[in-house]
């Protein structure tokens, strides 16, 4: 099969979708990968490390567009994007589609066949590709929290782990899927007052136990959700549902009632954001003030750090990658029911069911 890898064009979007090891890998299975110049520079990879591999160098995004058949990115095509695609082409990113019904019928009308790293499932019904990114989002959200906090930065002048004599500040983490867990992984480090709230009652058990008091668990009920809130000076927003729309678990009133110049991190932004304030901003201003809270939503949190990003995110998609381009979009499919469940759109028909919930639109199974 040929492979593309084009220069990711979001803003201040530093990842590459593929290090030249998995280029390399690629090309001993017997593939042709083509590579956007400059598109590894900001991970620290160069066109030589590309060319050494055996990709070759595209003469614009355009050719690579027009010779590849299956597309592998990072983030969502943008409207620049858009035209470059043609029916019949295989396209392996991060989607993120019931946020955007505009890319979704962007890519219906192009009859791409469109498969989301954030929908395939393994096996055990884990999200493999999600979770790296995950990972990293979440420990960034509290340090990135943490910066926004001091009042240079327009916070409300809290330390967020507190000095002997003076509270440490109150984070407050909804959601305890792997974005919360990473999340309060970084928080109880820097010595914050912890605070997460989820709906499954056997994990928030398990945070517990392995926190051993130095957390508080709450189940998600909103009773028990606004007053935390408009009690945190750091809110992480690391609600996720599977291909869907997140929950709007705070509410434009309870943001007013927050101490000005706390912080609200939505993670959740990618799919729409848990907090009714919150819309997606980008690394090149990536904070707004709303109802006297900061509020930090940056939909692309690990493009900041690329270099460990990319290395990650290569690891968690390349097998996916060699399965796809060896065996061809029907055989790996049938193969794996949970590769199948990437599908997003294929053949102008929409074949995730969340999607197609969240625009309105009809939905058709991938099978």
């Amino acid at each position: 099969m040929i492979i593309g890898v084009p220069r990711e064009i979001k803003d201040h979007e530093f990842r590459v979708s593929l290090t030249p090891e998995g280029v390399r890998t690629l090309c001993v299975a017997g593939h042709m990968v083509w590579v956007e110049p400059a598109a590894g520079k900001e991970s620290g990879f160069s066109d030589e490390q590309y060319r050494q591999a055996g990709g070759r160098l595209a003469g614009s995004k355009e050719q690579l567009f027009n010779e590849a058949e299956l597309i592998v990115k990072v983030k969502e095509p943008l409207p620049p994007e858009y035209a470059l695609f043609r029916p019949g082409q295989l396209l392996f990113t991060y989607l993120h589609l019931a946020a955007s019904a505009e890319l979704t019928k962007a890519l219906l009308d192009a009859q791409v066949t469109a498969i989301a790293y954030e929908t395939t499932e393994a096996p055990d019904g884990s999200l493999p590709m999600l979770k790296p990114m995950s990972e990293i989002a979440g420990r960034l959200a509290v340090q990135v929290g943490a910066g926004y906090l001091e009042r240079l930065q327009g916070g409300s002048g809290v330390l967020l782990g507190g000095v002997p004599g003076v509270a440490s500040a109150k984070v407050v983490v909804l959601g305890a899927g792997v974005v919360g867990s990473a999340a309060t992984r970084i928080a109880v480090g820097m010595g914050a007052q912890v605070t997460v709230i989820n709906q499954d009652l056997e994990r928030l058990r398990e945070l517990d136990a392995l926190y051993q008091g130095r957390i508080v668990t709450l189940a998600s009920q909103q009773s028990w959700i606004d007053p935390a809130v408009e009690e945190a000076d750091l809110v992480v927003g690391a609600v996720m549902v599977r291909g869907a729309k997140a929950p709007k678990l705070v509410s434009r009133s309870v943001v007013s009632r927050m101490r000005p110049g706390s912080v609200i991190v939505d993670v959740a932004v990618d799919q729409g954001g848990c907090v009714e304030t919150t819309r997606p901003t980008s690394h090149s201003d990536p904070v707004y003030c709303e109802e006297g809270v900061l509020h930090y939503c940056v939909p692309n949190m690990p493009g900041i750090v690329p270099r460990t990003s990319t290395l990650a995110l290569t690891n968690a998609t390349l097998p996916f990658i060699v399965r796809l381009a060896s065996a061809g979009l029907e055989s790996a499919m049938r193969a794996d029911p949970g590769f199948a469940r990437g599908i997003n759109v294929a053949k102008g028909r929409v074949t995730c069911q969340a999607v197609a919930e969240a625009h309105g639109m009809t939905w058709v199974s991938p099978a």
